[in-house]
């Protein structure tokens, strides 16, 4: 998963409303990208063109933000899932741009938020070892004059990952 939200992309202008054929295309696509948009059609009662003018119009407004495939980390030798928060010396805006620009830069940083309260951020990272965490934190923390503090949380089991969103019914 990698979802950092540093907004060099511009925000979607979302289309003034999702209808129920939407909404059931995209609970279809959030379970299965791959599902032909023949039955998608099929499923939700339209035709494969009318079903692709819909993806096509989601899409380019920003509604489908991306197609991807969701990988296990562990099965590619990055089994460690680590959180942690992160609060900067100075809320100066191009300081706080220039820390959103190097998280989503960085691999490890699978997801990356701009938050309230006492931290700044609170990022998702995952690597192979700690030996890997450490050097990362020596890149991102140590090395930068703006990070105050941080702290870390190793996540001891997976119990739920995903990135569907909750859709209307």
């Amino acid at each position: 998963m990698q979802v950092c939200f540093a907004r060099d992309i511009p925000l979607p202008v979302l289309p003034t409303s999702l209808d129920s054929f939407d909404l059931a295309i995209l609970a279809i696509l959030q379970r299965d990208n791959t599902t032909p948009q023949r039955l998608i059609g099929e499923a939700v009662n339209l035709s494969a063109p009318a079903v692709q003018r819909r993806i096509k119009r989601m899409e380019q407004t920003g509604v489908i933000a991306g197609n991807v495939a969701v990988i296990e980390p562990a099965a590619v030798g990055q089994p460690i899932t680590i959180f942690v928060e992160v609060e900067l010396e100075s809320e100066r805006a191009e300081l706080i741009d220039a820390a959103k620009r190097q998280f989503s830069a960085t691999p490890e940083v699978q997801q990356c938020y701009y938050v309230t309260g006492e931290a700044d951020f609170i990022l998702v990272i995952t690597v192979a070892n700690m030996g890997a965490y450490e050097t990362l934190t020596r890149k991102l923390f140590f090395d930068s004059n703006n990070v105050r503090k941080f702290r870390t949380f190793v996540a001891m089991d997976r119990v739920k990952a995903g990135l569907t969103v909750p859709l209307p019914v």
